[in-house]
Protein backbone atom coordinates (compact mmCIF):
# COMPACT_ATOMS: atom_id res chain seq x y z
CA UNK A 1 0.00 0.00 0.00
CA UNK A 2 1.06 3.33 -0.51
CA UNK A 3 1.84 3.78 3.08
CA UNK A 4 3.03 0.59 4.13
CA UNK A 5 6.96 -0.09 3.66
CA UNK A 6 8.81 0.72 0.14
CA UNK A 7 11.43 -1.94 -1.25
CA UNK A 8 13.80 1.28 0.06
CA UNK A 9 12.51 1.31 3.55
CA UNK A 10 12.90 -2.52 3.75
CA UNK A 11 16.24 -2.18 3.39
CA UNK A 12 17.10 -0.22 6.27
CA UNK A 13 18.41 -0.85 9.63
CA UNK A 14 15.48 0.87 11.44
CA UNK A 15 12.99 -1.39 9.18
CA UNK A 16 15.45 -4.53 9.86
CA UNK A 17 15.47 -3.89 13.71
CA UNK A 18 11.49 -3.80 13.75
CA UNK A 19 10.69 -6.22 11.65
CA UNK A 20 12.78 -8.32 14.32
CA UNK A 21 11.12 -7.11 17.36
CA UNK A 22 8.19 -9.09 15.87
CA UNK A 23 9.69 -12.53 15.21
CA UNK A 24 7.91 -14.28 18.32
CA UNK A 25 4.23 -12.94 17.31
CA UNK A 26 4.79 -13.65 14.07
CA UNK A 27 6.55 -17.33 14.56
CA UNK A 28 3.38 -17.83 16.69
CA UNK A 29 0.89 -16.70 14.41
CA UNK A 30 2.74 -18.64 11.03
CA UNK A 31 4.40 -21.65 12.64
CA UNK A 32 2.39 -24.09 11.18
CA UNK A 33 1.29 -22.31 7.97
CA UNK A 34 4.99 -22.52 7.44
CA UNK A 35 5.86 -26.41 8.38
CA UNK A 36 3.11 -26.50 6.13
CA UNK A 37 4.67 -24.61 3.26
CA UNK A 38 7.39 -26.63 3.65
CA UNK A 39 5.48 -29.68 3.38
CA UNK A 40 4.48 -28.41 0.25
CA UNK A 41 7.77 -27.95 -1.09
CA UNK A 42 9.14 -31.24 -0.56
CA UNK A 43 11.93 -29.74 2.05
CA UNK A 44 13.41 -32.93 3.79
CA UNK A 45 17.03 -33.95 4.65
CA UNK A 46 19.80 -32.87 2.26
CA UNK A 47 17.16 -31.05 0.33
CA UNK A 48 19.22 -27.60 -1.61
CA UNK A 49 16.38 -25.02 -0.46
CA UNK A 50 16.78 -21.31 -1.85
CA UNK A 51 14.43 -18.82 0.41
CA UNK A 52 13.73 -15.98 -1.45
CA UNK A 53 12.89 -12.56 0.37
CA UNK A 54 14.15 -14.61 3.59
CA UNK A 55 13.86 -11.24 6.12
CA UNK A 56 15.46 -12.41 9.45
CA UNK A 57 15.29 -15.67 8.60
CA UNK A 58 12.41 -17.22 10.58
CA UNK A 59 11.51 -19.55 7.40
CA UNK A 60 15.01 -20.36 6.72
CA UNK A 61 15.98 -21.45 10.36
CA UNK A 62 13.17 -23.83 10.19
CA UNK A 63 13.99 -25.10 6.86
CA UNK A 64 17.36 -25.24 7.60
CA UNK A 65 16.17 -27.78 10.29
CA UNK A 66 14.49 -30.15 8.16
CA UNK A 67 17.03 -30.28 5.79
CA UNK A 68 20.18 -31.46 8.66
CA UNK A 69 23.86 -31.10 8.24
CA UNK A 70 23.38 -32.84 4.77
CA UNK A 71 21.06 -30.48 3.35
CA UNK A 72 21.58 -26.76 2.72
CA UNK A 73 19.87 -22.99 2.41
CA UNK A 74 20.24 -19.97 0.56
CA UNK A 75 18.37 -16.76 2.42
CA UNK A 76 17.99 -14.10 -0.35
CA UNK A 77 16.67 -10.12 0.63
CA UNK A 78 17.19 -7.04 -0.70
CA UNK A 79 18.52 -6.35 3.09
CA UNK A 80 21.65 -7.00 4.46
CA UNK A 81 20.05 -5.47 7.52
CA UNK A 82 17.61 -7.86 7.40
CA UNK A 83 19.91 -10.48 6.40
CA UNK A 84 22.47 -10.06 9.26
CA UNK A 85 20.15 -10.31 12.16
CA UNK A 86 19.13 -13.72 10.16
CA UNK A 87 22.90 -15.10 9.98
CA UNK A 88 22.95 -13.84 13.58
CA UNK A 89 19.97 -16.04 14.32
CA UNK A 90 21.72 -18.95 12.81
CA UNK A 91 25.06 -19.13 14.67
CA UNK A 92 22.78 -19.00 18.02
CA UNK A 93 21.39 -22.06 16.82
CA UNK A 94 24.62 -23.63 15.39
CA UNK A 95 23.06 -24.29 11.97
CA UNK A 96 26.01 -24.62 9.85
CA UNK A 97 24.30 -25.15 6.67
CA UNK A 98 22.86 -21.83 6.21
CA UNK A 99 24.01 -19.22 3.70
CA UNK A 100 22.76 -15.77 2.68
CA UNK A 101 23.06 -13.60 -0.42
CA UNK A 102 22.15 -10.24 -0.96
CA UNK A 103 19.81 -9.87 -4.38
CA UNK A 104 16.63 -8.75 -5.70
CA UNK A 105 13.91 -11.87 -6.17
CA UNK A 106 13.72 -10.74 -9.91
CA UNK A 107 17.13 -10.64 -10.83
CA UNK A 108 18.35 -14.09 -8.58
CA UNK A 109 22.09 -14.43 -9.42
CA UNK A 110 22.31 -17.82 -9.50
CA UNK A 111 22.61 -21.07 -11.26
CA UNK A 112 19.42 -22.10 -13.30
CA UNK A 113 17.85 -25.78 -12.09
CA UNK A 114 19.90 -25.32 -8.65
CA UNK A 115 17.66 -26.31 -5.67
CA UNK A 116 15.50 -28.80 -5.13
CA UNK A 117 12.85 -25.96 -3.58
CA UNK A 118 12.15 -22.48 -3.56
CA UNK A 119 10.18 -21.46 -0.28
CA UNK A 120 9.15 -17.52 -0.27
CA UNK A 121 7.08 -16.46 3.18
CA UNK A 122 5.31 -13.62 3.37
CA UNK A 123 7.07 -11.47 0.71
CA UNK A 124 5.73 -12.21 -3.43
CA UNK A 125 2.86 -9.25 -2.93
CA UNK A 126 5.50 -6.77 -2.13
CA UNK A 127 7.31 -6.88 -5.15
CA UNK A 128 6.84 -4.72 -7.85
CA UNK A 129 7.14 -7.33 -10.77
CA UNK A 130 5.32 -10.78 -8.81
CA UNK A 131 5.42 -12.53 -12.19
CA UNK A 132 9.14 -12.07 -12.87
CA UNK A 133 9.99 -13.12 -9.32
CA UNK A 134 8.23 -16.42 -9.78
CA UNK A 135 9.59 -16.64 -13.15
CA UNK A 136 13.02 -16.19 -11.61
CA UNK A 137 12.35 -19.00 -8.97
CA UNK A 138 10.93 -21.17 -11.55
CA UNK A 139 14.45 -20.88 -13.74
CA UNK A 140 16.84 -21.48 -10.72
CA UNK A 141 14.90 -24.83 -9.09
CA UNK A 142 15.58 -28.35 -10.46
CA UNK A 143 13.03 -29.80 -13.14
CA UNK A 144 10.22 -31.58 -10.83
CA UNK A 145 11.17 -29.10 -8.02
CA UNK A 146 8.47 -26.95 -6.42
CA UNK A 147 8.22 -23.01 -5.83
CA UNK A 148 5.86 -23.14 -2.70
CA UNK A 149 4.97 -19.25 -1.41
CA UNK A 150 2.48 -18.09 1.25
CA UNK A 151 0.57 -14.62 0.84
CA UNK A 152 -1.75 -12.89 2.81
CA UNK A 153 -5.84 -13.97 2.14
CA UNK A 154 -8.35 -11.14 1.62
CA UNK A 155 -8.17 -8.29 4.06
CA UNK A 156 -12.23 -9.85 4.76
CA UNK A 157 -10.30 -12.53 6.22
CA UNK A 158 -7.61 -10.65 8.09
CA UNK A 159 -9.86 -8.52 10.97
CA UNK A 160 -6.49 -7.95 12.79
CA UNK A 161 -6.11 -5.33 9.69
CA UNK A 162 -9.63 -5.39 8.01
CA UNK A 163 -11.13 -3.89 11.65
CA UNK A 164 -8.55 -1.25 11.95
CA UNK A 165 -8.34 -0.05 8.29
CA UNK A 166 -12.24 0.10 7.86
CA UNK A 167 -12.31 1.84 11.08
CA UNK A 168 -9.71 4.11 10.43
CA UNK A 169 -11.43 5.39 6.86
CA UNK A 170 -15.00 5.80 7.80
CA UNK A 171 -13.68 7.90 10.99
CA UNK A 172 -11.53 10.13 8.16
CA UNK A 173 -13.72 9.89 5.43
CA UNK A 174 -11.00 8.83 3.55
CA UNK A 175 -11.07 8.04 -0.21
CA UNK A 176 -11.11 3.95 -0.71
CA UNK A 177 -7.55 2.52 -1.33
CA UNK A 178 -5.88 2.46 -4.41
CA UNK A 179 -4.70 -0.14 -6.63
CA UNK A 180 -1.82 0.39 -4.65
CA UNK A 181 -2.14 0.37 -1.26
CA UNK A 182 -3.12 -2.27 0.98
CA UNK A 183 -0.08 -3.80 -0.94
CA UNK A 184 0.05 -6.78 1.54
CA UNK A 185 -3.31 -8.15 0.36
CA UNK A 186 -2.82 -7.74 -3.19
CA UNK A 187 -2.44 -11.48 -3.73
CA UNK A 188 -5.05 -12.49 -1.18
CA UNK A 189 -7.49 -13.95 -3.81
CA UNK A 190 -6.82 -17.30 -5.11
CA UNK A 191 -7.51 -16.50 -8.00
CA UNK A 192 -4.93 -14.35 -8.63
CA UNK A 193 -2.51 -15.92 -6.75
CA UNK A 194 -3.07 -18.84 -9.38
CA UNK A 195 -2.94 -16.23 -12.47
CA UNK A 196 0.50 -15.13 -11.23
CA UNK A 197 1.95 -18.42 -11.25
CA UNK A 198 0.25 -19.55 -14.61
CA UNK A 199 2.02 -16.19 -16.45
CA UNK A 200 5.26 -17.67 -14.85
CA UNK A 201 4.81 -20.91 -16.90
CA UNK A 202 3.60 -22.98 -13.67
CA UNK A 203 0.98 -24.16 -15.15
CA UNK A 204 -0.48 -26.73 -12.64
CA UNK A 205 -0.54 -24.39 -9.22
CA UNK A 206 -2.26 -25.76 -6.02
CA UNK A 207 -3.98 -23.36 -3.86
CA UNK A 208 -4.18 -23.56 -0.28
CA UNK A 209 -5.91 -21.74 2.22
CA UNK A 210 -4.53 -21.60 6.25
CA UNK A 211 -5.76 -20.39 9.44
CA UNK A 212 -3.16 -18.22 10.84
CA UNK A 213 -4.74 -16.67 14.24
CA UNK A 214 -3.47 -14.41 16.44
CA UNK A 215 -3.08 -14.89 20.43
CA UNK A 216 -3.61 -12.09 22.99
CA UNK A 217 -4.54 -12.05 26.32
CA UNK A 218 -7.29 -9.64 25.83
CA UNK A 219 -8.79 -7.04 23.25
CA UNK A 220 -6.62 -4.32 25.44
CA UNK A 221 -3.30 -6.41 24.60
CA UNK A 222 -4.17 -6.44 21.13
CA UNK A 223 -4.78 -2.79 20.65
CA UNK A 224 -1.57 -2.55 23.28
CA UNK A 225 0.25 -4.25 20.72
CA UNK A 226 -0.85 -2.28 17.44
CA UNK A 227 0.33 0.69 18.76
CA UNK A 228 3.74 -0.26 19.79
CA UNK A 229 6.51 -0.12 16.98
CA UNK A 230 7.13 -3.81 16.72
CA UNK A 231 3.48 -4.70 15.76
CA UNK A 232 0.92 -2.75 13.07
CA UNK A 233 2.63 -0.46 11.27
CA UNK A 234 0.62 -0.75 8.05
CA UNK A 235 -2.25 0.63 10.78
CA UNK A 236 -0.31 3.21 12.72
CA UNK A 237 0.49 4.85 9.27
CA UNK A 238 -3.39 4.74 7.82
CA UNK A 239 -4.00 6.37 11.62
CA UNK A 240 -1.83 9.41 10.64
CA UNK A 241 -3.88 10.43 8.69
CA UNK A 242 -6.61 11.39 11.36
CA UNK A 243 -6.36 14.23 13.91
CA UNK A 244 -5.53 13.44 17.12
CA UNK A 245 -9.01 13.49 18.63
CA UNK A 246 -10.09 10.76 15.67
CA UNK A 247 -7.11 8.93 16.09
CA UNK A 248 -7.87 8.23 19.95
CA UNK A 249 -11.71 7.40 18.21
CA UNK A 250 -10.38 4.79 16.53
CA UNK A 251 -7.99 3.38 18.99
CA UNK A 252 -11.29 2.86 21.25
CA UNK A 253 -13.66 1.39 18.44
CA UNK A 254 -11.00 -1.07 17.26
CA UNK A 255 -10.33 -2.17 20.91
CA UNK A 256 -14.17 -2.61 21.42
CA UNK A 257 -14.59 -4.41 17.96
CA UNK A 258 -11.92 -7.00 18.88
CA UNK A 259 -13.90 -7.84 22.01
CA UNK A 260 -15.74 -10.02 20.10
CA UNK A 261 -12.91 -11.97 19.37
CA UNK A 262 -12.49 -12.55 23.80
CA UNK A 263 -12.92 -16.21 25.32
CA UNK A 264 -11.59 -17.77 27.88
CA UNK A 265 -8.42 -18.42 26.55
CA UNK A 266 -7.71 -14.90 25.83
CA UNK A 267 -8.42 -12.82 22.88
CA UNK A 268 -7.60 -15.21 19.84
CA UNK A 269 -8.21 -13.04 16.20
CA UNK A 270 -8.74 -15.28 13.28
CA UNK A 271 -6.90 -14.78 9.76
CA UNK A 272 -5.92 -16.77 7.40
CA UNK A 273 -3.10 -16.93 4.46
CA UNK A 274 -2.52 -18.72 1.08
CA UNK A 275 0.18 -21.26 0.24
CA UNK A 276 0.43 -21.74 -3.41
CA UNK A 277 2.92 -24.29 -4.63
CA UNK A 278 3.57 -25.16 -8.63
CA UNK A 279 5.87 -27.87 -9.84
CA UNK A 280 8.81 -26.76 -12.56
CA UNK A 281 8.01 -29.17 -15.53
Amino acid sequence: MADTLTPEKWGNKESADWWSAGQASRQESLGAATEMMLDLAGVQAGSRVLDVAAGTGESTIMAAHRVGPTGYVLATDNSSSMLSIAGEAAQKENLTNIETGVMNAENLELEADSFDAVICRNALMHFPNPIKALTEMCRVVKPRGKIAVMVHSSLEKNPYHGIPFGVIRRLGNLPAPTANEHSMYALGDPGRLEEVYNKAELPHVMIHAVPRPRHFSSAADAVGGMRKTGRGREVKELMSRLNEADRERAWTEIAEQFKQFEGPNGCEIPGEVLIGVGTKQ
